[in-house]
């Protein structure tokens, strides 16, 4: 996606090998046409799997999982990470690692909002380490639901998520896909063709 890579380009911030902040226009301060754009692309890429729900996690998932379903015309769900007081209900549950916040804890999703009826995509802002995304996988496991997919706005190539959903066998859509990164180097981006995108204008340097 021509617009959201041009768009960490300008905005984005490398802070390590490892770390890529996009909390300008992504997952703090929100660029809504952006994000829109977002949602149509994942929409038309996963259109024809009849999808019935978007699953994703809070936070930084929400956004794009509504502008997703709003695109598709399906009702969104976003696993929590704390059980409300409210949430009286039986739910489904999965342990989840956080690399950033370096802390494990369990989301759960109440067992009314997904059934085996389902067909369920996934959303999330970060393809990495795969740690969410394999825990709401689990839970639509959990639900006897069908995951038609992973829709992830960006991909950390270089790290080891892919290759353990494609394992599970998990098809998986990234609007962006970095090959590599650092503060001096910049970015590295993979073209669809999965081969590394070179040329001035596809290197940022903090």
């Amino acid at each position: 996606m021509k617009a959201l890579q041009e768009r960490i380009l300008r905005d984005g911030r490398v802070l390590s090998d490892k770390v890529l902040k996009v909390d300008a226009f992504l997952n703090h301060q929100v660029d809504p046409v952006l994000t829109m754009e977002i949602g149509r692309e994942f929409a038309d890429r996963f259109r024809r799997e009849n999808v019935t729900k978007v699953l994703t996690i809070e936070a930084s998932g929400i956004h794009f999982a509504l502008a997703t379903a709003v695109a598709l015309g399906v009702p969104f769900v976003y696993a929590k990470k704390k059980k409300a007081v409210t949430q009286t209900e039986e739910v489904y549950t999965a342990p989840v690692y956080s690399y950033t916040r370096q802390t494990e804890y369990q989301v759960s999703v109440s067992r009314q909002y997904l059934s085996p009826d389902d067909r369920v995509l996934i959303v999330d802002d970060f393809l990495a380490t795969g740690a969410a995304l394999l825990g709401l996988a689990e839970i639509v496991a959990q639900a006897g639901a069908h995951l038609v997919g992973i829709g992830a706005v960006i991909e950390k190539s270089f790290q080891e998520g892919r290759g353990l959903l494609e394992k599970a066998g998990v098809r998986i859509e990234s609007l962006v896909r970095i090959a590599g990164m650092s503060p001096e180097g910049g970015i590295r981006f993979l073209t669809e063709n999965n081969r590394e995108e070179a040329g001035k204008e596809n290197h940022f340097v903090c």
